[in-house]
């Protein structure tokens, strides 16, 4: 007859499991000797070989335009017309080496000037892989969430940083410009992208005049939703105040799913 003393004890809670589950970020791996365990080194190697592959890889107009059509289909909008421009990088090397060819239109581009409230410009940025899984659903978001809004038609930058978005929009004559842009990937994070907001825009803005949401890319960051309701109200109130960036504050919920 066994006694309670013979009994096996349990095992003591990991009191690491909380937080690994609440973050993506690498904490507690353990350690095999003086290393990292063999499977954590694997996923570490894994993470930044997708960092890598995120940066390098080609914008495809192609599934950004389908991706549209299909997520604005869905949302009964009327579809919408989709312009490519290119910075004045010519390839991804150069891109990658001076950003500042990618805040320059090519040479000779030519934009219909229109006079919206709005410019929508979609820009690949760091991470060409995060445009083509949340830009088309992050659009359609936020053009439901404006009504009135006379936008331009959007526009798909290649080799863009930020600031390509003001020449964009001052060629276009808007009021207002939003890059949706790939981030610069993470080690758990090769997908997430950004929105800048600008009031009044044009070459020569600086990054102080304007609003940033990061980290889009639900389920692990920010949804569209909640994305779009913050961009939209930063919109509002930019078009109040006449001006966005630091005089511009967002006071809204900031966590996912508040």
């Amino acid at each position: 007859m066994s006694s309670a003393l013979d009994r096996p004890l349990p095992a003591d809670p990991d009191p690491w499991a909380v937080l690994r589950g609440a973050t993506r970020a690498r904490v507690a791996l353990g350690r095999a000797g003086d290393a990292l365990p063999t499977a954590r080194e694997l996923e570490f190697r894994a993470a930044h070989a997708a960092a890598r592959d995120a940066v390098h890889q080609p914008l495809d107009p192609g599934v950004v335009r389908a991706a549209l059509d299909s997520a604005l289909g869905a949302a009964q909008l009327p579809g919408a017309e989709l312009v490519e421009v290119h910075s004045a990088a010519p390839d991804r090397a150069t891109y990658l080496q001076r950003p500042d060819l990618g805040r320059q239109l090519a040479p000779g581009t030519a934009l219909p000037r229109v006079g919206a409230d709005l410019a929508v410009v979609i820009a690949d940025g760091l991470s060409p892989r995060a445009v083509h899984e949340h830009a088309a659903g992050l659009t359609t978001a936020l053009l439901q969430r404006l009504p009135g809004w006379a936008v331009a038609p959007l526009v798909l930058a290649h080799q863009a940083r930020v600031a390509l978005g003001d020449a964009v929009a001052a060629a276009l004559g808007a009021r207002a410009v939003v890059v949706l842009v790939g981030e610069r990937p993470g080690l758990s994070s090769a997908d997430s992208l950004g929105v800048y907001l600008t009031w009044d825009p044009r070459p020569g803005r600086v990054d102080s005049e304007r609003n940033c949401v990061s980290n889009v890319r639900p389920p692990h960051g920010l949804g569209y939703a909640q994305a779009a309701d913050t961009v939209a109200a930063l919109l509002g109130a930019a078009r109040s105040l006449g001006a966005s960036g630091v005089v511009l504050k967002d006071e809204g919920p900031a966590l996912p799913g508040s």
